[in-house]
């Protein structure tokens, strides 16, 4: 079954209007989301993405409407856990917190146009050379790796070399000015510190799309899910950002839950690889017709099911209970308490 040509355009038009209002909104009305507020976006959009995949299901089928939701919950995993990255960013450069809502705002628009760029692209290599899901299945497997040995503590404080740079090259003011990228100190025109967190923002959305984008091509092959899966994933992930805050540091497994489905969907790359095979060095370049594909119900039995017990895990283990907030976290806290006194 094709997906019908009505159904892409309009969900495109859909979620096009959504988002700007979403941007109206931020831009009218900088400021902190209450937990209530934050709360209420974010069960909004979930309600969204589950009323999309109903449709999915109604309109196109149980396979594509099982591929969005498996690619959904993967790129929303993905996402909840880079969060944390955004936290830290936010924290290191002390962003206004009624300024952060823009910032994050302005790095979802940017991970959208790149993911778009990489989907675009993948979409066509895929079409083209079948021997790339070799490539994307090892890529996965090294991530899963990394993923569940890497704790990244070590690269936290290192600055980026080329923001070092642009801090020496541009001209700089040391505080901010409200959102504005330029102000004026003592009659000269300088950038604000709120331009170095944009730049930074947009490198670290370069650096999960290229981990994420593989990670739901072994999910579905159609551009169209891939987008809106990820488009459904970032809508509501600057509520989550005050929605979660320190808590973060209690999802203990969540981690290890995701390195667990990159690696299961690197295997089910490989295998689908193997399927299909091409190259003339493998099996003498004739598909390997006893390598299994994995159904899409089954991906996401697994995707689901990793996620549960890690969430479940977390909320139950003695070390989330004894987790830290971030000591960057509890100082940023501190000064949004004395701001708003």
């Amino acid at each position: 079954m094709e997906l019908p040509v009505w159904f892409e355009v309009g969900s495109f038009v859909a979620l096009g209007i959504i988002l700007a209002i979403d941007l109206l909104l931020v831009v009218k009305r900088p400021h902190e989301p209450t937990m209530k507020e934050a709360g209420l976006w974010v069960a909004f959009y979930v309600a969204l993405a589950l009323v999309f995949a109903g449709a999915m299901f109604y309109f196109t089928g149980p396979e594509y409407g099982g591929q969005f939701v498996a690619g959904w919950v993967t790129e929303y995993s993905l996402s909840i856990d880079n969060l944390f990255v955004f936290i830290i960013i936010m924290a290191r450069f002390s962003v206004p917190r009624k300024y952060q809502q823009e910032v994050l705002m302005v790095g979802i628009i940017i991970a959208l146009v790149l993911r778009g760029i990489f989907i675009a692209l993948g979409a066509v290599v895929i079409e083209q050379f079948s021997w790339v899901f070799y490539i994307f299945g090892a890529f996965l497997l090294w991530t899963a790796w990394k993923q569940a040995t890497d704790s990244g503590e070590d690269e936290e404080d290192v600055e980026n070399p080329l923001i070092a740079r642009l801090r020496k090259v541009l001209p700089m003011s040391e505080k901010f000015d409200g959102g504005k990228l330029r102000t004026t100190v003592d009659g000269k025109k300088v950038f604000t510190p709120m331009l170095i967190v944009f730049i930074t923002i947009g490198m670290t959305d370069l650096l999960f799309a290229v981990d994420s984008i593989p990670a739901i091509f072994g999910l579905t092959q159609s551009a169209f899910i891939v987008f809106t899966a990820n488009i459904f994933a970032l809508m509501g992930l600057r509520q989550l950002y005050f929605l979660l805050g320190g808590l973060m540091t209690r999802l203990v497994y969540l981690k290890h839950a995701l390195s667990v489905i990159l690696a299961f969907i690197g295997v089910k790359l490989v295998l689908h690889a193997m399927h299909v095979n091409e190259l003339p060095f493998i099996n003498g370049g004739r598909h390997i017709e006893w390598a299994p594909e994995i159904p899409t119900f089954v991906s996401l039995a697994v995707i689901v099911g990793t996620i549960v017990v890690a969430v479940v895990a977390s909320l139950l283990s003695p070390a989330a209970r004894r987790a830290k907030i971030d000591a960057r976290l509890e100082e940023d806290a501190k000064k949004s308490m004395s701001q708003a006194d």
